[in-house]
């Protein structure tokens, strides 16, 4: 273990090219992009980046890299995820060619009623009502994730990945500058917790600022019992307890037998064709990948490549295809093993012709839009629940080509802001609909025991025309990880973009209200021609947190989005 430690502290960050990025918004510290030639890793915060890396130095597998990062992600970016919340997994095994999703998402409590997030007088909770509290909080996945993914696919003993986050831990690191801001955004509802409260601010009683040096003794504690006894750990024995209590003592309904029956479900890839290459990823209960298979499955019947990226008619396109996917998400996305997901109609090529023939039909933004009708729909009411942007994004290649993309959360920042054991729980019931009917019909993501919310959490791989890996991303952002995911493979795919070009380029994302558009670079003129074809605009800041690698001739090249602190580096 002390070899490993040491290695950490002295393994060389990679070799990078310091150009300029391209289009770089004022602010913004821009990444470079990073050379490899057989591993890469790309992480949200440049500890978790360095613990992945180390570990893919000492001969282990992209999982368990991804395990090292996802520990120390947990102390250094609390707010976005960790050992309370969830997450999916997609695996690409080289030798084997085999690909393989884990769903590790949280479930409702099975005491948890559907009204739970209505009112004495039948009316839906305000947001933020229903997130600070117990109400809010699902059995977590995580750790449960981590442990199946290292079975099926981990190299070094499981007992070594958790070094670099207990040493973390136990002597401290800085705060960035992102965490500090998000503390003091959140400060009101942090206080709320004792446990939140005495560690999220000083002596003072103010928020802890950019730099101060925090220590976690009581994570790494539980840390290190993880790394002994696996998950028993953690969904048994006096962990359980705590959580289970914190979570009762604020109004949730999460119990020691939720906890004990969690399960990880393996499920099959979803898949679809777009242009020469197979786009895959996670199916139900992601509503991710289903919508870019319906968005890239309209958008395949235009010649995109020619318009180029700074064509309004392009960016109507993606926008009103966004549009029209959102619409079928709201109405059918959910949980399949509860609800009957109509996948199969809805990337059903005639279908999305009939969809893309909407967008051939006239030259402005469609002036209203609704759900389709595909194959295999039964009735339901559409979900108005939001989904806000929290979350973190692992990219990872190993030394052998395996490849993991890997989307975790705890949901909103903070997630319900209760703490166990130096950890924060998840708000991740409030990703179901706060409403379990509309006019009598049923919501298909309602609240029911057992079932997993809907996510667009996007891990996603890409393979190229002979089968073989090309890309592997992913980011955070509530609903938004759609919009950031389509833009990188249109950027890339269509456009000829390099990753780090394309994770500097102003978004412009349409999820079924306002067309929302990054105030810089090719937006500045793009913005009023949008406007003029119809869109109502909405500018400001796109929190998006891509997370890519490219296989290409001369080797893997990866970047990090530069609005978040994630780093990219070579591990070979």
């Amino acid at each position: 273990m002390r070899l490993l430690l040491l290695a950490l502290l002295w393994l060389p960050l990679a070799h990078a090219d310091n150009r300029p990025a391209p289009e770089a918004a004022t602010g913004w510290q821009t990444q470079p992009l990073v050379q490899a030639k057989n591993a890469m890793v790309v992480t949200a915060n440049p500890h978790a980046s360095k613990a992945a890396q180390a570990m893919l130095a000492s001969g282990g597998s992209a999982v368990d890299a991804m395990i090292a990062a996802q520990m120390v992600l947990t102390l250094v970016e609390p707010q976005s995820s960790g050992l309370g919340g969830g997450g999916f997994l997609v695996h690409w095994q080289q030798d084997e060619q085999q690909l393989s999703t884990l769903d590790g998402r949280e479930t409702a409590p099975q005491q948890a009623p559907s009204e739970l997030f209505l009112d004495d007088q039948g009316q839906p909770l305000g947001f933020m009502d229903a997130v600070v509290g117990g109400r809010s909080v699902g059995t977590p996945g995580t750790v449960m994730l981590m442990w199946q993914a290292h079975q099926r696919f981990g190299a070094l003993p499981w007992r070594e990945l958790f070094a670099p986050a207990i040493g973390l831990a136990l002597n401290g690191f800085d705060v960035s500058p992102r965490l500090a801001r998000l503390i003091a955004g959140n400060a009101d509802s942090l206080r709320r917790d004792p446990q939140t409260r005495g560690y999220f601010f000083d002596a003072d009683g103010q928020p802890l600022s950019a730099g101060h040096h925090l220590t976690n003794p009581e994570l790494a504690a539980l840390l290190t019992r993880l790394s002994i006894e696996g998950p028993s750990a953690f969904y048994s024995g006096k962990i359980a307890q705590l959580m289970t209590d914190k979570v009762q003592k604020a109004s949730g309904h999460l119990s020691l037998a939720d906890l004990g029956q969690y399960r990880v479900q393996p499920r099959p890839a979803l898949c679809f064709p777009y242009r020469q290459y197979k786009i895959c990823g996670m199916g139900p209960p992601s509503s991710g990948t289903l919508a870019l298979g319906q968005i890239l499955g309209m958008l395949s019947h235009f010649e995109l490549s020619t318009m180029g990226p700074a064509s309004p008619r392009a960016w109507r396109l993606i926008a009103d295809a966004s549009r029209l996917a959102f619409a079928d998400r709201g109405r059918y996305a959910t949980d399949s093993d509860f609800v009957p997901v109509p996948v199969e109609g809805l990337l059903d090529a005639d279908y999305l012709a009939g969809r893309a023939q909407l967008l051939k039909n006239t030259e402005q933004a469609l002036p209203a839009v609704s759900p389709g009708a595909p194959k295999g729909y039964w009735p339901t009411a559409p979900d108005r629940s939001p989904e806000f942007p929290s979350t973190t994004h692992i990219s990872i290649i190993d030394t052998k080509g395996n490849a993991v993309s890997l989307t975790s959360t705890i949901e909103n920042a903070f997630g319900s802001r209760l703490m166990v054991q130096g950890f924060l729980l998840n708000n991740e019931l409030t990703d179901f609909a706060f409403e379990p009917e509309v006019n009598g019909m049923p919501v298909a993501n309602r609240l029911q025991p057992g079932k997993r919310p809907r996510s667009s959490m996007s891990p996603t791989l890409v393979f190229d025309d002979k089968g073989q890996l090309l890309l592997v991303l992913g980011s955070p952002g509530g609903s938004s990880i759609i919009g950031y995911v389509l833009h990188a493979l249109v950027n890339i795919l269509d456009w000829g973009m390099d990753v780090r070009e394309a994770v500097h380029q102003p978004h412009v994302l349409h999820r079924g209200g306002s067309l929302e558009m990054e105030p810089f670079g090719r937006n500045l003129a793009l913005t009023p021609a949008m406007k003029t074809l119809g869109y109502d605009i909405r500018t400001g800041e796109l929190n998006s947190g891509l997370h890519l690698i490219m296989r290409t001739p001369a080797g893997l090249r990866g970047a990090a989005d530069p609005r978040r602190e994630g780093l990219a580096l070579a591990a070979d």
